[in-house]
């Protein structure tokens, strides 16, 4: 099967790019969108790793086009944001700690004095571990779609306990800033096996792979050991507080690729079930990148999208410290 883009996704327009400093010092590359009335809110859209906002083009049309605007930002480490190693190619994080501060900067300094109410996440993979990590406790958003969370990272179960112990040794034995074995130390640029775990659109992952040629420094290589055992972190920390009593305040939906070999399905069901509030759908068939998949896979991720942020529900924000 073959996607039926045509082609090359221009910048949308009225698009404006800006810069806000969280209180670290992490300067952060955001993006907004269409902020005129009317509208119906602003969506904010979550990129996963070693992701950029210019990928996300398309989305942002689509959202467009729902009458949404749009606020997105390069997480730190990637993208047009500061990156945290000297060889800028590493994608790396001490903590998603780290994340947790990109997101409040961003919501209280952009979206919350910017943006037209009420707000909606849109997130993919690790934006939405992050997403996941800040709903216990804010409520900033008025419902949360998250594609293909990470929830998990897709392990085969018998060597689960193995790879994870592997990894924290090697980060205790010096390699935090390695790039994990078997990563490329440049972002994708060829079509083969490794692209189609994203996606089965090779056209869409083409274009990004253009994106990349046309501007370098946007550009991500794998993830380092502190990376991945930073995300194992996190990972945890998920299953901890997201137990049976937790009812969150935020409506959540979850959208699983059916083939998804980079984060596992099952544990993301399995974290629904405990909590209240969360649902599930899964677009069978899809790799992992579901906003980048083919036409007849991306058609069913927005019909949930639509039919899930259409439900009524009152919204107030509300945040506790």
């Amino acid at each position: 099967m073959g996607s039926s883009l045509q082609s090359p996704v221009r910048e949308p327009h009225g698009l404006v790019f800006n810069h806000v400093v969280t209180p670290s010092g992490a300067r952060l590359r955001y993006a907004l969108c269409g902020l005129q009335k009317p509208n119906r809110g602003t969506v904010c859209l979550f990129q996963g790793r070693g992701e950029f906002i210019e990928k996300y083009f398309e989305v942002i049309e689509d959202l467009r086009r729902r009458d949404f605007s749009v606020a997105t930002l390069d997480w730190r480490g990637q993208g047009g944001s500061s990156r945290l190693l000297k060889n800028p190619r590493k994608g790396h994080i001490k903590s998603f700690a780290q994340f947790d501060e990109d997101l409040t900067c961003f919501m209280r300094e952009v979206v919350l004095p910017d943006c037209p109410p009420p707000f909606f996440a849109l997130s993919h993979s690790m934006g939405g571990n992050i997403v996941l990590r800040a709903l216990p406790r804010r409520s900033w958003f008025h419902k949360a779609v998250l594609t293909a969370p990470l929830v998990d990272i897709h392990f085969n179960d018998r060597l689960r306990g193995i790879a994870r112990a592997a990894l924290r040794l090697m980060k205790l034995s010096g390699g935090r800033r390695m790039f994990l074995p078997g990563t490329l130390h440049h972002p994708l640029d060829t079509w083969g096996p490794k692209a189609q775990l994203l996606t089965s659109d090779q056209e869409r992952f083409e274009r990004v792979v253009e994106m990349v040629r046309a501007n370098p420094d946007i550009g991500l290589g794998g993830p380092t050991i502190g990376w991945i055992c930073a995300a194992l972190d996190s990972i945890d920390k998920l299953k901890r507080e997201y137990h049976a009593e937790l009812k969150l305040q935020t409506p959540v939906l979850f959208i699983l690729a059916g083939n998804d070999r980079v984060a596992d399905n099952g544990q993301a069901r399995q974290l629904a079930k405990r909590v209240r509030n969360i649902s599930v759908v899964e677009v069978r068939g899809a790799q992992h990148e579901l906003l980048m998949e083919q036409d007849v896979f991306r058609e069913q991720v927005w019909a949930a999208f639509d039919s899930f942020v259409e439900e009524e529900k009152p919204w107030r924000y509300e945040e506790v410290a």
